[in-house]
């Protein structure tokens, strides 16, 4: 998967956000999306006032209604995700970010279902090689958590390290994949 963003970091437009929340085996998850795609996926502990905040830089006047039936899509699939039954997302995604965040969420995508890179490889292989506090930054920028897998980036002594929905839902997400963890 491709990470194909509309625009940089900042915003300057305006679109229709469509908000809903859905129950997960690692607790509730908010899901935002334009007609261009999904934009984030939220973790139950982050706090959906910064998370629409955002929204509002990025896009630049979101106007964010309620809306299920407009995530079905991608509750079908995270569902297919938890139960087991599916390795890859095929979602439209609407990804914001900074040219260098897309290049570290386009390696991190990369990563197979199963599978886990160390910050160095990422940093590697977006080039930039010394770079893996930068790395680390951009995974930790990540909207799109579990479609972006940011939860297959490990410390390169194996260990878990930063994960937005904290260690203990990276290790089930982990787990979950088939994937030992410390």
């Amino acid at each position: 998967m491709s990470v194909v963003a509309r625009g940089g970091a900042r915003g300057n437009g305006r679109a229709t956000v469509y908000r809903t929340q859905t129950d997960s085996p690692i607790g509730p998850l908010g899901l935002y999306g334009t007609v261009d795609g999904l934009m984030a996926i939220v973790f139950p502990r982050h706090s959906r006032i910064a998370v629409e905040d955002w929204l509002q830089r990025v896009i630049g006047e979101a106007y964010i209604v309620d809306d299920t039936d407009f995530h079905e899509e991608a509750l079908d699939q995270l569902e297919e995700y938890f139960a087991g039954n599916r390795r890859r997302f095929e979602l439209a995604l609407d990804v914001r970010g900074t040219p260098f965040q897309r290049r570290v969420w386009d390696a991190v995508a990369a990563v197979p279902y199963g599978q886990t890179r160390s910050y160095a490889e990422i940093a590697r292989a977006v080039g930039c090689p010394r770079g893996v506090r930068a790395v680390g930054a951009a995974n930790g920028a990540n909207p799109l958590p579990l479609i972006i897998p940011c939860h297959r980036v490990i410390g390169s002594h194996g260990g878990l390290h930063g994960y937005g929905g904290g260690l203990d839902v990276k290790a089930k997400l982990l787990q979950l994949e088939g994937v030992a963890v410390r």
